[in-house]
């Protein structure tokens, strides 16, 4: 746990999805499944403030993202968002715009591997929001669709522009960023938008066991490899390569490589602390 938290305490009750933490797995679960998981402007308030706290809390090494019955994440809710957002002004809309896009920031930059295990349709937000994680793992029966155009939006949204062609390329992002098409598992797999496809029944063990190797690794090794490469998308060759280097010349001093290089002297499996 980070000792610099000031007088600002931790949120005990996260009323708008369910939070459970265990084993070093904070489990976030959007437990609208009448409304297949749709966001809320609450819903969007409490992902962002809790991407903020959980580095601090000390009892989280990973989090896994997925959506209570039929689906992952539909998108903002038509009536509650959509139909809202017609009556604001546009200095409103602004900060409602800004606030989106700060889950998709405080997604790449929470130091904690995420993983979104995505049970069915992942839509509007809710497909940028699986993007945005650093690993997807895709029920069969789930589906992808950036169908912000759909609605008369830009397809560029929440920074869907910036991340889907880095992950898949840009002709593969103009199309799905511009024609909004809904893909199935299957594809979104064959172009490099998932990192694994499993039957239905078998996800919650999968995302439980990636979930449960990352919380028992090398966890400060995980953190700084993310930190990385988000930081790393818009620098030079040489600059990276120095930032690389300053960074593992301070990971050679760390408690887990000292437990490493003990592990090995003893023929024992190291025992991790990330630190």
């Amino acid at each position: 746990m980070s000792p610099f938290r000031a007088s600002a305490g931790f949120t005990e009750d996260w009323q708008h999805f369910d939070l459970a933490v265990a084993d070093g797995v904070a489990t976030v679960t959007l437990n609208r499944p009448d409304r297949l998981n749709a966001l809320t402007f609450d819903v969007y308030a409490d992902l962002r403030d809790l991407l903020g706290e959980l580095p601090h809390r000390g009892d989280a090494r990973v989090v896994v993202l997925t959506g209570e019955g039929r689906g992952f994440c539909s998108g903002g809710d038509v009536e509650e968002i959509i139909g809202e957002l017609q009556k604001m002004r546009p200095a409103e809309l602004l900060e409602f715009t800004r606030m989106t896009g700060a889950v998709v920031k405080a997604l790449r930059e929470c130091p904690l591997p995420v993983i979104a295990a995505v049970n069915g349709v992942a839509a509007g937000a809710g497909s940028v929001i699986a993007l945005a994680s650093d690993f997807r793992l895709l029920a069969e029966s789930a589906s992808f669709a950036f169908l912000f155009t759909k609605v008369g939006l830009a397809g560029a949204d929440m920074g869907s522009a910036y991340l889907l062609p880095r992950l898949i390329g840009l002709s593969r992002a103009t199309e799905l960023l511009i024609l909004g098409d809904k893909l199935d598992a299957r594809r979104a797999e064959t172009i490099g938008l998932a990192t694994k496809v499993v039957p239905d029944t078998d996800l919650a063990a999968e995302a439980t066991t990636l979930a449960n190797r990352l919380a028992s690794g090398p966890a400060l090794a995980y953190s700084t490899t993310k930190v990385l490469l988000t930081r790393e998308l818009d620098m030079d060759l040489a600059s990276s390569i120095e930032l690389e280097a300053i960074t593992q010349a301070l990971l050679m001093k760390s408690d887990d490589h000292a437990e490493f290089y003990a592990a090995w002297s003893a023929g024992r499996k190291p025992r991790w602390t990330g630190r």
